[in-house]
């Protein structure tokens, strides 16, 4: 009976900080937040400020896509390039991104002439 007691207490040690470890990296994730439409709009904010420049590192980004017309789309040093959301996809989508230093540039492919924004990733 301790044996068994002993065995069940190492196993719900092991799970508890198998989950710990997995909640802190996902604490430990930063979050941007992109919004595209409904109108003629996109953005990218952290804590509710527009995104200019931003550590190399991973990040999640929440992609709020409002219109069917629109799209989010990343692109970046080095060939990098990622469409978060397409035509004619509504709904919210995360995506997480490791990015390396240099410029980068959101916009909606059907309206990037209008509808784009830029920043900088530093090391």
């Amino acid at each position: 009976m301790k044996r068994r007691l002993l065995a069940l207490g190492v196993v719900l040690a092991a799970a508890a900080a198998l989950t710990a470890t997995a909640l802190a990296q996902h604490a430990a994730t930063p979050k941007l937040v992109g919004t595209v439409g409904p109108g003629y709009t996109i953005n990218l904010t952290v804590g509710g400020k527009k995104v200019s420049k931003l550590k190399a590192g991973t990040y999640a980004f929440v992609i709020h896509d409002k219109a069917s017309i629109h799209a989010w789309s990343l692109d970046g040093p080095n060939g990098f390039a990622k469409d978060l959301t397409q035509v004619p996809f509504i709904g919210t989508k995360t995506v997480t991104l490791k990015l390396k230093a240099g410029k980068y540039k959101y916009y909606c492919p059907p309206h990037e002439s209008m509808m784009f924004g830029h920043f900088t990733v530093v090391a």
